[in-house]
C-alpha cells in the first residue's frame, strides 16, 4: 500500500485551517509542501512562515519539496519550521552530496527530486545516501498539469535500480496523480503518491484519499 501525500498547493488558501483539519482527520500519511522561489521554477508559492503555522495544526509528517536554488541556505530554517522530509532538486544542486549530508545532519530524511527530462541514471551515485526519490511527472512550477506517461518507465527503471542494490528508498510521484494512474504507478514500484487536485478539488476529499489508499 502506497503512502498518500496530499499537496497543499491545490488547497483552498481561504480555508486553510479547514483544509488542514480535513487532512489531519483523513487517512493521508504525509502533507506535501511545494516551496517555489520564482528562480528555479517560474512560480512563487509559500515559504517558512506558512509551514511554521501549519505545523501547529497536525503531527503528521511534513514532506517539504524545495523547488529552489541554493537550498543549503535555508535547510536549518525548514527543520525549525517543522519539516520531517526535505527534498532538493538534483538540477539545482551542483554539490548534491553536500546538500544531502546537511539535511541528514539536521535530523531530517533526505530526498532528491528530478525533473521529467532528467534520466534516472544520474541518481546512480547518490541513491545509497538518500531516503526518497521524487520523480516529477509534470514540469515543476504549477499544479493541475497532465501526467506525463513516460514517468511509468522511469518508475520501473528506478525500482529495478533500488532493488538490485537492496536499498530502502521511497519512490515518490509528484504531478497529475489520481484514480486513473495511481494503480499503475504502484504496480510499477512507486511507494508515495503526491495528490493535489485529485484530493483537494474532489467533492469528498477524505473519500478521495481513502480510494487512493486502497489501490
Amino acid at each position: 500500500m502506497a503512502l498518500i501525500a496530499p499537496s497543499l498547493l491545490a488547497a483552498d488558501f481561504l480555508r486553510l485551517e479547514a483544509e488542514l483539519r480535513m487532512f489531519d482527520e483523513s487517512e493521508a500519511d504525509w502533507l506535501h509542501l511545494d516551496v517555489m522561489d520564482g528562480r528555479f521554477v517560474p512560480n512563487i508559492s509559500f515559504g517558512l512562515p506558512v509551514i511554521e503555522s501549519l505545523r501547529k495544526a497536525t503531527r503528521k509528517p511534513f514532506d517539504v519539496h524545495l523547488m529552489i536554488l541554493e537550498p543549503e541556505r535555508y535547510a536549518e530554517q525548514f527543520k525549525a519550521a517543522g519539516a520531517d522530509i526535505l527534498t532538493v532538486h538534483l538540477e539545482a544542486c551542483p554539490h548534491l552530496h553536500r546538500n544531502v549530508q546537511q539535511i541528514k545532519s539536521l535530523g531530517m530524511k533526505a530526498g532528491v527530486a528530478i525533473n521529467p527530462h532528467t534520466p534516472v541514471a544520474l541518481l546512480d551515485d547518490i541513491l545509497h545516501d538518500i531516503d526518497l526519490i521524487c520523480l516529477m511527472s509534470v514540469n515543476p512550477g504549477f499544479g493541475g498539469q497532465a501526467f506525463i506517461p513516460h514517468t511509468l518507465h522511469k518508475v520501473r527503471q528506478l525500482r529495478q535500480l533500488i532493488d538490485s542494490r537492496g536499498l530502502q528508498v521511497d519512490i515518490e510521484i509528484d504531478g497529475g496523480v489520481g484514480d486513473k494512474n495511481a494503480a499503475d504507478l504502484i504496480a510499477a514500484g512507486a511507494t508515495v503518491l503526491v495528490a493535489g487536485n485529485s484530493v483537494f478539488r474532489a467533492p469528498d476529499p477524505k473519500a478521495a484519499i481513502s480510494r487512493l489508499k486502497t489501490l
